[in-house]
């Protein structure tokens, strides 16, 4: 402990004891908590109480006290523990009767304050806090708190319940772990006293008529495995599977759920995956009696686990498909297609119940189509997915949702009636779909899956939410359209769902809905970025009124649909200025006229998204080499550079940075690295001849530069120390000397000299040398080269990248808050963090 805390000490403890009587802020009691326990874990001696009696005095005064406040005598509980953590600690604690007066029968378990949530809360995480010990176990055994915490499991609070489950938890594996005296095993369980008491606990509570006992238990099982994967685990687990096992016919809902998370937590351990027989049948039968929304969770996770055995791994994906397969065969009758399933894993018949109950089958269908896009976007998938059929699936509860289906099936009519314009399951049906669309499918089936999609695209009814599925759906599959008609020359058809689909884009870009023209944008991006090289699709865009529309919605007078148009009008220029043979569509495409509008959106438009847009594009054009030789490129970056470090929005400069840092890779690559000697006035000239050097300071990048290291928003600073750090180490290659430590003599140095005492201020300084005598010409490349071999960046980068947090969550500053706050709450509740 440092000596200034040391110090402070005395007087928190006085403040604590004295803020009894008007309260104290919880937060700064949490935060004066997480420093006592940072303390004890850097510190665990027992001097910390020997040479700090303030400590044991102000847990006595509170002990002493006939009603004290609730939320002080929580955190003396808790202060306790983290102190008695160690052994030696807690045994200083125990010569004074401190820790059984507040954890044992005679503390506030047994007093009417025991009825505050926080005091419970406090005595369960102080004994949570100080259980890193046997003597800890041992007091909370003989002072009888462990039927506290058995009680506790049930609390009200849902923190407390669940801090005392986690509790006991820890407590068996400490007991396990400390006091075992040879390794358990299935055959040979001869538990601690502690670890009995617990695992007997357990044994009743899954045993006992109550649901809410059973319940708790198999939560803590639950967590037992999830976190400990030792060997004994399965002597344990052996002790309780039959009654387990008996779970999965009750009717007991709740009980349920809590047994397939059990049971996926146990296959994740290697001690029950690594079984041979017993704990996989007892999976496999918790699929089969499981409801499928109870079984749903179970069998994605098992999908998940690479060593999940290949039976049940097929079982589990049959689970899954289940209510899709129901959906397949309700669509006609007599059946006109195969189901997904040669066989059910449970009884058909619970499927189409709840697909036919209206409180169940949309609840049903999302799960299922969550779990499937989950499992679809998946880089690795163990099984075969039957891709065709499961399309047709969702096709069909497409067509049922937008009413496009009339099913002969009674069945098919009952579902088709209770998915009529449910938005969930639609929004849920077009994302596995879009997933969907890098897996092999029969092409037949395409033709059906867009006139779906262009039916949900042309409906009014289609909410934008909806729509905007509904266009990334069909972004997805148009690039698969467009692969598939390259490998068997089906262009007509791709021709004519392109013309098709730029027709319902036209109608939705004049959209009185600001969200629709706004995703009517993003798709047209998208579709920009993925099939610009292809000839149909550049022929279909550019003879529709698409471009037109695009270019209109610029003046949009929604900020976000302006922001969208830019990033089309941007990418749109790919294919109408920037290709190599640029289609003849009239003057307003040209370069020149995009590039002046978008530059007329960064310096005037009143909205941060639009000038956010701009910068984004503009760097993008640069990447790609759309901007001209590197001159010109020059000329670009330096208009758009004096427009934008003016900006207000900081996430605007932020771009025109990664502008800069785009324009200097540029340079890197067309420059080899010059062999720079130390600056001198005998290589004066050969800085003057260096090209690159001089089209960066044409560009008035540096100037941008370095008034970005004192940006007040510190992101920016970094960024800017990271691209001149860049740029020292491209003019002064690895072993080249450096002006670290010249002296100061030339009228150019003062100046340097004086920028790097202005950087050092940072974000405080006030005068930025560009003028005057000391001024520093940031066009002059000799200045430069100068600047950036004399000015220590590391050490500015250092400093930028220092946190704040090295300053405010200080331990000496956070006592010194403390202090100032006791006294003052009322006045001031306003929380410093």
């Amino acid at each position: 402990m440092t000596r200034e805390c040391a110090l402070l000490l005395p007087r928190v403890c006085a403040a604590l004891a004295a803020s009894q009587h008007h309260g104290f802020d919880d937060t700064y009691l949490e935060k004066l908590l997480d420093w006592f326990y940072l303390l004890t874990e850097s510190d665990p001696g027992v001097e910390l109480l020997q040479d700090n009696p303030c400590l044991t005095e102000f847990i006595t005064s509170v002990l002493a006290l006939p009603e004290p406040n609730p939320n002080i005598l929580s955190f003396t509980l808790q202060l306790a523990g983290i102190l008695a953590s160690s052994e030696n600690r807690f045994q200083y604690l125990q010569q004074e009767q401190l820790l059984v007066r507040l954890f044992g029968r005679d503390g506030p378990l047994n007093s009417a304050l025991w009825r505050d949530a926080s005091v419970r809360s406090g005595w369960v995480n102080g004994v949570h806090n100080m259980m890193r010990h046997q003597a800890a176990l041992h007091l909370l055994y003989s002072a009888g708190g462990m039927d506290v915490i058995f009680a506790l499991q049930g609390d009200p609070s849902l923190f407390v319940a669940s801090a005392a489950s986690q509790l006991l938890v820890d407590m068996l594996t400490l007991s396990v772990e400390t006091e075992a005296t040879k390794p358990l095993s299935a055959k040979d369980c001869d538990w601690p006293a502690c670890a009995q008491m617990i695992i007997k606990h357990i044994e009743d509570s899954l045993q006992s008529s109550s649901a809410a006992q059973i319940e708790q238990s198999l939560k803590l099982l639950t967590s037992l495995f999830g976190s400990c994967r030792a060997t004994w685990t399965e002597a344990l687990w052996l002790g309780v599977a039959k009654q387990v096992e008996s779970f999965l016919t009750e009717e007991t809902v709740q009980v349920q759920c809590v047994l397939a998370k059990l049971l996926l937590e146990m296959a994740w351990s290697p001690v029950f995956y690594n079984t041979e027989g017993s704990f996989w049948m007892l999976v496999t039968s918790a699929l089969a009696h499981l409801t499928p929304v109870q079984a749903g969770p179970l069998a994605v996770g098992l999908l998940k686990l690479c060593k999940c055995p290949q039976d049940v791994r097929i079982q589990a994906l049959t689970v899954l498909l289940q209510p899709m397969d129901c959906i397949l065969r309700a669509t006609s009758q007599p059946l006109e297609y195969a189901g997904l399933l040669d066989e059910s894993v449970s009884d058909p018949v619970t499927v189409e119940g709840l697909l036919s109950s209206k409180s169940s089958c949309v609840s049903l269908l999302n799960q299922t189509l969550a779990h499937l896009e989950e499992l679809l976007c998946r880089s690795r998938f163990p099984v075969d997915l039957p891709s065709t059929p499961l399309l047709r699936s969702l096709v069909t509860i497409l067509q049922f949702c937008n009413g496009l289906l009339s099913p002969a099936s009674p069945l098919g009519s009952t579902i088709s009636r209770i998915l009529i314009n449910s938005f969930r399951v639609q929004k849920s049906a077009l994302a596995v779909l879009a997933a969907l669309s890098n897996r092999k499918v029969c092409d037949t089936l395409l033709g059906s899956l867009f006139d779906v999609l262009l039916a949900y695209l042309e409906s009014p009814n289609t909410s934008p939410t909806v729509l905007k599925k509904t266009f990334q759906a069909t972004s997805k599959w148009l690039v698969r359209m467009q692969e598939l008609s390259c490998s068997n020359n089906q262009w007509q058809k791709t021709e004519k769902i392109l013309e098709d689909v730029f027709l319902v884009l036209q109608k939705r870009m004049c959209s009185p809905c600001w969200e629709i023209r706004d995703s009517s944008l993003e798709f047209l991006t998208d579709l920009i970025k993925c099939l610009r090289e292809q000839d149909e699709f550049r022929q279909s865009l550019l003879s529709s009124e698409v471009p037109k529309l695009t270019e209109n919605l610029l003046e949009d007078p929604e900020s976000y649909v302006r922001a969208s148009a830019v990033t089309a009008v941007g990418h749109l220029a790919f294919i109408t200025c920037f290709a190599s043979e640029s289609p003849a569509i009239g003057d307003q495409y040209n370069k020149e006229n995009i590039l002046a509008k978008l530059q007329e959106i960064l310096s005037t438009d009143s909205e941060g998204f639009p000038r956010r847009a701009v910068m984004s594009i503009f760097t993008e054009w640069l990447r790609q080499g759309c901007t001209g030789q590197l001159e010109e490129t020059g000329q670009f970056v330096s208009r758009v550079i004096q427009t934008a470090e003016h900006d207000l929005d900081w996430e605007v400069r932020f771009g025109c940075l990664e502008l800069v840092q785009a324009f200097c890779n540029q340079i890197f690559c067309q420059h080899v690295p010059p062999k720079c000697p130390p600056v001198s006035s005998a290589v004066t000239s050969s800085i003057h001849e260096n090209k690159s050097l001089q089209i960066l300071c044409q560009a008035k990048l540096f100037s941008f530069l370095f008034r970005s290291l004192c940006d007040c928003d510190k992101i920016l600073g970094q960024r800017a120390c990271d691209i001149l750090l860049g740029l020292s180490s491209y003019f002064y290659p690895l072993g080249t000397p450096r002006n670290l430590d010249k002296p100061v003599d030339l009228p150019a140095e003062h100046s340097i000299a004086l920028l790097q005492r202005t950087l050092r201020q940072g974000s405080l300084a006030q005068n930025f040398p560009t003028d005057g005598v000391n001024g520093v010409d940031f066009e002059d490349p000799e200045s430069m080269m100068l600047a950036l071999g004399t000015i220590d960046l590391i050490e500015l980068h250092d400093e930028l990248n220092k946190s704040s947090d090295h300053v405010e969550k200080s331990p000496q500053s956070l006592l010194e808050d403390i202090l100032a706050t006791v006294g003052t709450i009322e006045e001031n509740e306003a929380d410093c963090y």
